[in-house]
Parts: structure tokens; C-alpha cells; sequence
């Protein structure tokens, strides 16, 4: 079987990760921490980093240090992972949708400008799969309008939009470390900000607000959302090789789009837009509607030729537990719901070997002979 990802591990992960074990710092109390906050911090160009526990918290911590809350709105895009929607109705905020563009799948922010109203607080960016949102034009009508920018950066460490990195935009911004990332530490994630303020409020947040004089008094609640020095270690000797592995998953774009260019039936992704080249956190597809099974029947087909894939995300407007809280009613987005249904991507992990490439391209022709 080829694996939809495999990381790769072979750098120092194992030397720092004794160095844990050997010193006794285990918890999230380890040097490791500082240290993989600060250096992930200039990577990005950021000020503070918050090592946190996972994505999805950095994005829930992002929201509450932000003071959203009852009665707001946040727009962000239908087409995107759950977290990003979740993070706002646990507050009482509502999330206000935008379709996605059809050739790279990130947000349509022609869109964004109608959806604005008395009650918008933020726009929440989410890079999709390989190239980044048109920040340009998010900043312009956030600016315009007075409006927060939280920037989910998960799928896109190492990214430039338009030589500046990915992370660096708007008041917060926030990353995943799970296994199929560019930088992985297992579980885990990273809030960014220049704000001294609310970097503050999220280190309060991950850390059940304790204050230092009297550590178990609380004048707030927060939560433990705290990352290991474990964890921080691995990410550590991963950011160590981030410029390496970005140029490996270009390699790996490159030779899928050689090997698939002339396959009739299915749209590959885009190598550049005019502010980046594609980093290609997955290879993903989409199957023309001329194809006459759906991305689950791809998926199947490839499965029994021992190809791995995942599919797209499902669009938030179309999640069974929102409408049960009654959120998103009639709402249709068109683009979003098609990919949603003939997209899914191939093996991309940084461990995928190029005769693994051939291999998957080679099954990819037979299904759609």
C-alpha cells in the first residue's frame, strides 16, 4: 500500500527527543518549548509565537483572545476543515460563508465584501492545499471596514505571498503540526501575532489562566492547551529542515503534473498564481464531470490497486451538525459543493518515494480509461 502521507523523520528528531528523555523534561514546562516558539516565530516573521497542543486549539484560543463572541460574525469560506467554523459557534459567533474559487480552491474574496455587515468582527483566511489566499485584496476590504484578519496558515508552512511569508498577515495567525504537515510534532499547533497583548491572553488561555503570584486562583477560565517539550522537540529538528522539505514537495508537484498533464478527465492543480508558486502541502485533483464516477468511486477504485488517497473537505454549509443548530439553512455554494464531490488527493507525503509517484500515476490512468 502507498500511504496517502508519511512523514519524514531521519534529521535530529531522535537526538532531541533523548535529550528529552535524558534530562527528565517531558511536560510543558521543557526548554525545548521557548525554543521552538522563537525559532518557528522568525521563520515566519512573527514577534510571539504560542506553542499549543494542535491546530484546532490555536484557531479556538485565536478567537477568544480576539474578544469575539455572542451576537458577532466571522466570514470564512465554506470550503475548509471544521475547526475553522467550530472555533466560532463555540463562542456564540456565527460563521458567515464564502465559495471557493474554481481553479485553486481558496476562498472567493470577490464574495467577501456582501457578506459584511454591523456585526462583523474578523475574516478568517484559510490557505487551501498549495497557494495562498489573494491577501491583497483581504487586507484592502479589512482595512476598509475596520475588520480583524485571523490567517489559518495550517497547510502552508514555508509559503511566500508575494515574498512575505504565510503566517505573517493580520492581528493572529495560527498552524497545525499533525503528521501530513510540512512540520510535524505529532499533535500540536502554533498561534503567531505581533501583538504583545494577545499573546499574552493566549499563553494565559493554554494554560487554565493560572497567574504567577497565586498559581491556583483564577480570575478567568482557560484550558490546557498546553504542547510538550516532546513535541516541541520534534518540531524543532522539522523546522530545521523546512526549506528542504518545501523544495522536496515542489519536486514531488512537479512530477505528478509531468506524469498527468495529458490525462483526459481530471483538473490538476495550479503550479503558480501571480503572488506564489505552489507548495503542495497534497496533490490534489478534481474529476471532470465528463468522468462518470464521483471522487468516493475514485477513491475505491484506487484503493484496490493499493493507492492511498483522502478526500476533500466537505463544505461547512453542508455539515449535518450545523443544521441541527440551525445554522446555514438554504445556503448553496456551488463551486465548493462540486469539488467537494470530485476532488481528493494522492499520495503527497515528504517520505513518497518518486518511483511511488509512478506507480500512482499509473493507477490514475486506469481508472479513467
Amino acid at each position: 500500500m502507498i500511504p496517502v502521507n508519511e512523514p519524514l523523520l531521519n534529521g535530529n528528531e531522535k537526538k532531541y527527543l533523548n535529550q528529552c528523555i535524558d534530562t527528565g523534561w517531558i511536560s510543558s514546562e521543557g526548554p525545548f518549548i521557548k525554543e521552538f516558539e522563537e525559532k518557528m516565530a522568525a521563520k515566519v516573521g512573527r514577534k510571539f509565537g504560542i506553542a499549543v497542543s494542535n491546530g484546532s486549539v490555536a484557531i479556538d484560543a485565536a478567537i477568544l483572545a480576539l474578544g469575539i463572541g455572542e451576537g458577532d460574525e466571522v466570514i470564512m469560506p465554506t470550503f475548509t476543515i471544521v475547526s475553522c467554523a467550530a472555533a466560532i459557534v463555540r463562542v456564540g459567533a456565527k460563521p458567515v460563508l464564502v465559495d471557493c474559487n474554481p481553479d485553486d480552491w481558496n476562498m472567493n474574496v470577490d464574495e467577501i465584501e456582501a457578506k459584511i455587515t454591523d456585526r462583523t468582527k474578523a475574516i478568517m483566511v484559510v490557505h487551501i492545499y498549495g497557494l495562498p489566499v489573494n491577501m491583497n485584496a483581504v487586507i484592502a476590504i479589512a482595512e476598509k471596514h475596520g475588520l480583524k484578519i485571523i490567517e489559518d496558515a495550517a497547510e502552508q508552512h514555508g509559503q511566500l505571498y508575494d515574498g512575505k511569508p504565510i503566517g505573517s498577515f493580520g492581528e493572529i495567525s495560527t498552524f497545525s503540526f499533525y503528521p501530513n504537515k510540512h512540520i510535524t510534532t505529532g499533535e500540536g499547533g502554533m498561534i503567531m501575532t505581533d501583538d504583545e497583548a494577545l499573546a499574552e491572553k493566549c499563553r494565559s488561555l493554554r494554560n487554565l489562566c493560572f497567574i504567577p503570584a497565586k498559581r491556583f486562583i483564577h480570575y478567568d477560565l482557560g484550558f490546557n492547551f498546553r504542547m510538550t517539550n516532546l513535541q516541541a522537540a520534534l518540531g524543532l529538528a522539522q523546522l530545521e529542515r523546512l526549506d528542504e522539505f518545501i523544495a522536496i514537495k515542489r519536486a514531488m508537484g512537479k512530477k505528478y503534473t509531468s506524469l498527468l498533464k495529458d490525462v483526459k478527465g481530471i483538473q490538476l492543480p495550479l503550479e503558480k498564481n501571480n503572488e506564489a508558486e505552489n507548495i503542495y502541502w497534497v496533490y490534489a485533483i478534481v474529476l471532470d464531470d465528463t468522468v462518470g464516477f464521483d471522487a468516493e468511486g475514485a477513491m475505491k477504485k484506487l484503493a484496490e490497486k493499493k493507492i492511498g488517497t483522502r478526500p476533500f473537505f466537505w463544505p461547512m454549509h453542508e455539515q449535518p451538525v450545523f443544521h441541527k443548530m440551525g445554522l446555514f439553512k438554504n445556503e448553496t455554494y456551488p463551486v465548493s459543493e462540486r469539488v467537494a464531490r470530485r476532488g481528493f488527493y494522492l499520495p503527497s507525503g515528504l517520505a513518497l518515494r518518486p518511483d511511488d509517484i509512478d506507480v500512482v500515476c499509473d493507477a490514475v490512468r486506469a481508472i479513467l480509461k
